[in-house]
């Protein structure tokens, strides 16, 4: 039953607080900020109504996800917690923009003209809308935003979240987006219940770790070894350095790239077909990145550096409906002479060397490195970027992910987008089911991502978009 009043539902949420894990505190001031792009294929006079979408918003807050309603802060024991006040909730901001131009305006076209992307440079330069909101703890402003646009004399109506990483990792954010839903589409069945609902308790991730023996991966000495000075042991609780990080700027030199099923398929066979595509594509990106890096600096650097997170649910007894981040980094550290040197064969066994060695072992190791020797955590921060020094490809893969299922009753998302996000050289993969292939949005400075869409191993099997 809809609300007459979609906060009214949050009334019901108790106080309480909810224990952040290291990793969660980890991503303090980066946000997940999705854009997904709806087609009312069927004509539908109430396509996507604000009243309906907010109130499954809300319902689903109160019932399951109460954290997004809290602030965070370090308790009396210095841990770091969502702190949920009844009398004093941070409240989601959710509301409809009216643009006034068709989505089509903001659009660009494969070039067979069969697949449709969205340009959000385009559409914060001609729509009216110079940026969308982000979400923030700071201020009192809301930790979550919500945003329905709709376009004039068009299909299209795009759907915008914007919220903490300190929430959920990507697939807990999918969870949430994809139960949301859930609740919506059974608005009017008020004894409905979540079919699966999520596991927040981060006492599932520490009570495993507990009986976990640390072991240490090379590339935590690796970034010790590049500190300019010791690297100190955190004194006391990691929570108020880790809570205390300041939000960082957007990256907005954002450009994405398009791969067929067929083309992202043929990287594979050409490169090593023994090798997963997602192996593949990133010894691709690491010659063609550093080659570009080459080229704008007119230098050699010494490192070449590939970041690609993994998810731990499926290698532990964690719940999979865990909520909260339980996502690691693998990081392969390579000599950049001997990257131009290699083959992409080469390449992609040398990622798989130092990338598919991920354990529970490791990930504690991970664990207690941010606890106890922050600064290599922040060393790592600062390496990885495309520099004088350093090559850099941080490709986080979301293709498995369940985001084209995210119906509120009107049909899934037809296009999928992202807003700006942090740090330069970072990259996401969405599958694109218009043709079964997968769209890699790439943050790069323009004078560096003029070298890369002039490379003629990259356009052997993509399409950049913008």
């Amino acid at each position: 039953m809809l609300a007459s009043n979609h906060y009214d539902c949050l009334k019901s949420i108790q106080a309480q607080q909810i224990e952040l894990s290291t990793l969660d505190m980890a991503t303090s001031g980066i946000n997940i900020d999705e854009i997904y792009i709806y087609k009312n294929s069927a004509a539908d006079p109430q396509f996507m109504p604000l009243h309906r979408i907010a109130s499954g918003f809300c319902k689903v807050v109160a019932e399951h996800y109460p954290m997004l309603v809290g602030r965070p802060l370090v308790n009396d024991e210095g841990k770091g917690v969502i702190n949920v006040d009844p009398t004093n909730l941070c409240l989601p901001d959710i509301a409809d923009i009216n643009v006034e131009h068709p989505a089509e305006d903001y659009m660009e076209s494969s070039s067979d003209g069969k697949v449709a992307f969205f340009n959000l440079h385009k559409f914060y330069k001609h729509s009216g809308v110079d940026e969308l909101p982000h979400a923030t703890y700071t201020k009192d402003h809301s930790a979550a935003i919500v945003r329905i646009i709709r376009f004039r004399n068009s299909d299209y109506a795009a759907l915008y979240i914007s919220f903490s990483h300190m929430l959920f990792d990507a697939i807990g954010a999918t969870a949430f987006f994809n139960n949301w839903a859930e609740c919506t589409r059974n608005l009017d069945n008020p004894s409905y219940q979540l079919q699966t609902p999520p596991v927040n308790d981060r006492k599932a991730v520490s009570d495993y770790f507990a009986s976990v023996e640390p072991t240490e991966p090379p590339h935590i000495q690796h970034f010790r070894d590049q500190s300019a000075v010791p690297i100190m042991k955190a004194p006391g609780s990691i929570a108020p350095l880790l809570l205390s990080i300041p939000e960082r700027p957007l990256f907005k030199e954002q450009h994405l790239i398009h791969f067929s099923k067929e083309k992202f398929e043929q990287i594979r066979q050409d490169v090593d077909p023994e090798q997963t595509t997602n192996l593949a594509l990133a010894a691709l990106l690491t010659k063609v990145l550093l080659q570009a890096d080459i080229q704008a600096f007119n230098s050699m650097p010494q490192w070449s550096y590939v970041m690609i997170p993994y998810e731990c649910r499926q290698r532990t007894k964690i719940p999979p409906a865990y909520s909260g981040n339980l996502s690691f980094t693998a990081i392969a550290f390579m000599d950049s002479q001997r990257v131009l040197n290699s083959s992409y064969k080469e390449v992609a066994q040398a990622i798989k060397e130092h990338c598919s060695k991920v354990s529970s072992e490791y990930a504690k190791n991970t664990i207690d490195v941010i606890e106890n020797e922050a600064g290599v955590f922040f060393q790592a921060s600062l390496s990885m970027c495309n520099s004088a020094d350093t090559s850099y490809v941080g490709l986080t893969n979301l293709r498995h992910m369940s985001l084209y299922t995210i119906d509120f009753g009107y049909g899934g998302p037809a296009i999928l987008s992202c807003n700006y996000f942090l740090r330069e050289g970072m990259m996401r993969i969405y599958n694109n089911q218009q043709d079964g292939g997968i769209d890699l949005f790439l943050n790069l400075k323009n004078d560096m991502f003029k070298h890369v869409q002039s490379s003629k191993e990259l356009l052997k099997y993509a399409q950049v978009i913008f």
